[in-house]
């Protein structure tokens, strides 16, 4: 039976080491101040945007809400965009995405300062990423990498499958894994012969969307799985909620996999930790101190 890696208590370590960290910049009279910007009335943004704003204030740093009404133009969200990063008590630019659809949110982003870009989506600290460089890494990847290297040690030499592709989790995750020094395959809907792919994998990253996708039969036993997926199933009975289920079939996964992270519970915690340790870094570079220990890939 697979050990299961729990993301929740491992988030509360990182905030605690981010909380430390905000300590000992605020003894040099420098307190972080991460900025949120949600636009219109989406509930799963609104509860992950207060759930943001609460964690910040209890590591110490200072929260910026700013909540604006989905018929918010493009420029008045750029206008604030360009005051929050010229704004020297801020360090950490989000826009919670989805946006409105008459903002392009590809503008939206690339108008965010790269040293103030929080969550690693500016196409500037994107290149860096790619080209091994210093930056502003994308927050459920950098989240992921963590657990890796928490359960694993060493990832050197390890074969590791991603599944999926997208800018925000697939691909920033396969260049974690490279830097690692991890063999890196990037697989998705139209790879042939998927579970064939996975089978080769010491270390599993499912980040594809689609409800317990990844079965059992699929894995490698003894590999780590990584569990990025967060899917509603629809209720049993009318009037009830629905499960929250991952990208991998946890049951018969478990029962293969040497470690795998649940959902609720893994990677999830995670994210908003990264966040929070992303703004304290941000911090840090823009003051020219050292960067936190631990808290970086």
């Amino acid at each position: 039976m697979a050990k299961v890696i729990d993301g929740k208590g491992f988030a509360a370590r990182v905030r605690g080491m981010v909380a430390e960290g905000v300590t000992g910049l605020k003894a040099r009279g420098i307190t972080p101040g991460l900025a949120v910007v949600l636009v219109g009335e989406d509930p799963a943004s609104q509860v992950y945007v207060r759930s943001k704003g609460r964690m910040t204030v209890e590591v110490g740093m200072n929260s910026y809400e700013h909540k604006l009404p989905a018929e918010t133009s493009e420029a008045d969200l750029l206008a604030l965009v360009a005051r929050l990063n010229a704004d020297p008590a801020v360090h950490g630019v989000l826009v919670q995405l989805p946006l409105p659809e008459q903002i392009d949110e590809a503008r939206v982003l690339a108008a965010i300062d790269p040293a103030k870009d929080v969550d690693g989506f500016h196409i500037s600290n994107v290149g860096l990423l790619a080209t091994g460089q210093k930056a502003m890494v994308p927050c459920t990847p950098l989240g992921s990498l963590m657990l890796l290297r928490d359960h694993l040690g060493s990832l050197e030499g390890l074969e590791a499958v991603v599944i999926g592709r997208s800018n925000i989790v697939g691909k920033p995750m396969a260049q974690l894994l490279l830097g690692d020094s991890c063999t890196v395959t990037i697989a998705h809907s139209r790879t042939r012969d998927l579970p064939g792919v996975v089978r080769r994998a010491d270390i599993v990253v499912a980040a594809v969307g689609r409800p317990e996708m990844v079965k059992g039969d699929w894995l490698k036993p003894g590999c780590t799985v990584i569990d990025v997926g967060i899917n509603r199933l629809p209720p049993a009975e009318e009037g009830g909620k629905g499960r929250l289920v991952g990208d991998v079939d946890f049951a018969s996964a478990s029962e293969v996999a040497g470690a795998i992270t649940p959902v609720p519970g893994g990677v999830g915690p995670m994210t908003i930790a990264c966040l929070l340790a992303n703004t304290l870094t941000a911090c840090c570079r823009a003051n020219g101190l050292p960067e936190p220990e631990g808290l970086t890939a």
